[in-house]
């Protein structure tokens, strides 16, 4: 499938995204933890770590793939995000998760994910911050592929996360038009 790719930002699950892949904040071991990851892990059920345990862990930054299980999404990119420092190397590495994760998805004919807000959690990233590296990682992405048909989902958790992924957006958006 090739066309324009496009972005939605909605609050919600995003356990019950209607799209053939979801990336999970995981942490290095891959093995379940709390937040998204391991309202993902519950909802995947038990196989989802099985196959976990033969990933061995995941460096921050980088991403990889397995089944979704019981989920909606046929795949799921787990993708181990930064603990924020304030160092310059975060920002380098939460770009990557997206990157990378988009990566894995075209390298796998995947034309449709959800991405949760990566790090921001337990994390500690601030979430405008994040946000602003996040959609330009994807903006950035999505014109080194214009043609992909790549649609991104941010499932927000809340509306407050919404809100901040919408603001950033708009701004964005009119950066690019001038």
């Amino acid at each position: 499938m090739t066309g324009k790719n496009h972005i939605v930002i909605r609050t919600m699950d995003i356990t019950q995204a209607d799209v053939e892949c979801i990336v999970n904040a995981a942490n290095n071991s891959l093995l379940g933890g709390g937040g998204v990851d391991g309202a993902i892990h519950r909802a995947a059920g038990p196989d989802l770590l099985k196959e976990c345990r033969t990933l061995h862990g995941c460096k921050t930054g980088e991403a990889k793939i397995t089944g979704g299980y019981r989920l909606k999404a046929k795949y799921v990119i787990h993708t181990v995000g930064p603990v924020y420092s304030g160092a310059a190397e975060d920002a380098k590495l939460l770009r990557s998760c997206y990157w990378n994760s988009l990566e894995l998805a075209r390298a796998h004919g995947i034309h449709s994910i959800a991405f949760p807000a990566i790090s921001t959690g337990v994390y500690g990233y601030p979430l405008r911050a994040a946000t602003e590296i996040t959609l330009k990682a994807v903006t950035d992405w999505m014109k080194v592929y214009p043609d992909a048909g790549m649609s991104v989902l941010f499932a927000c958790f809340d509306d407050r996360t919404a809100d901040v992924y919408h603001e950033v957006w708009e701004k964005l958006i009119q950066g690019g038009k001038r």
